[in-house]
């Protein structure tokens, strides 16, 4: 969990940027100031309702309604644009306009403003997901809030009879036979910092080949994995299915799949210091636990739209109004 004297430390860091004013985090009883600075023109004078997007995978979508209900409960109104893409289209959709909060990950959204980021922690992430956001996007006044302690992480994941036949308990063991392995992930894992080129400057393990399956590590991955047609997978760690299937999550010691708390991502000229707050809470109430079992609700048997599991976790956290 982050604690208050952390937020005080954050505070400090983060208000280098300017952007934001205090914030009420009603949730913990304290001021938090995640952006620092003073409030924005924009968004004190921001019209009309608040646009939550999503990526195109259901986690994200679980989220992108669980900001918008919580806004739209507290007399903010708030809708979705779900499933927009991967985090390239995503960005440039905040970019642009077309929405004005994204629920990201912290890690993989500091990689994705700068690939040369050392950052590993989720404290020193935090820190430096300001100063990357400001020289990524100078024109705009995008910003961060408060971090999760939700986290998903991206993993290597194999099978527990793959585990057995190699030896494996570490990515740095799938590195001594990687030339015997089928990966699949989504297509971006070719790119990526954390991907690929991680996987091969971390730990040397460059696969026999590279299969690329577009569902973030769903349903299909799951499938391709339990039937041998890969023998490992990027799963985020979130994921019902890992222990539904007694599947093995690889241990990470090079840290190549760094801290990814769920966070905020907002333009801080159309998200208004209201809105803000709201998220806060959101956040401060939000746990990993929360994740898989609105993960499952929505990926699992019960195939639950990701609108009412969403309303069903606010109901039970008090914030549906």
């Amino acid at each position: 969990m982050i604690t208050t004297s952390t937020r005080n430390f954050r505070r400090g860091l983060l208000g280098l940027t300017g952007l934001t004013a205090a914030l009420a985090m009603t949730a913990c009883g304290v001021n938090s100031d995640p952006q620092g600075g003073t409030e924005s023109e924009g968004a004190e004078g921001a019209s009309g309702p608040v646009t939550v997007g999503s990526a195109d995978f259901p986690e994200s979508q679980i989220l992108a309604e669980i900001y918008a209900g919580a806004l739209n409960a507290a007399g903010i109104e708030a809708d979705t644009q779900l499933n927009i893409g991967s985090r390239e289209i995503y960005f440039q959709a905040l970019v642009d306009g077309s929405v004005d909060v994204i629920p990201d990950y912290s890690g993989n959204l500091l990689l994705f403003l700068d690939s040369a980021a050392t950052a590993e922690s989720a404290e020193d992430i935090v820190t430096a997901l300001p100063e990357a956001l400001e020289a990524e996007t100078p024109d705009m006044n995008l910003g961060i809030l408060e971090p999760a302690e939700a986290e998903n992480k991206d993993a290597m994941v194999v099978t527990a009879a793959t585990a057995e036949e190699y030896g494996l308990t570490s990515i740095e063991d799938m590195a001594e036979v990687c030339d015997e392995l089928v990966i699949g992930a989504p297509s971006t894992f070719t790119e990526r910092a954390y991907g690929l080129p991680g996987l091969e400057e971390n730990y040397g393990c460059v696969p026999k080949s590279f299969e690329a399956i577009n569902d973030g590590g769903g349903a299909v991955t799951l499938e391709a994995l339990l039937n041998d047609t890969i023998q490992a997978a990027d799963i985020y760690t979130t994921t019902p299915s890992i222990a539904d299937n007694d599947l093995v999550v690889l241990e990470d010691p090079a840290n190549n799949f760094i801290a990814q708390q769920v966070i905020p991502l907002v333009n801080l000229d159309t998200v208004g210091e209201d809105a803000q707050a709201v998220l806060n809470e959101v956040s401060s109430m939000l746990t990993t636990d929360d994740l898989i079992a609105l993960n499952r609700e929505v990926s699992g048997d019960e195939k639950r739209n990701p609108a009412d599991a969403a309303a069903d976790w606010l109901e039970e956290k008090g914030l549906a109004g």
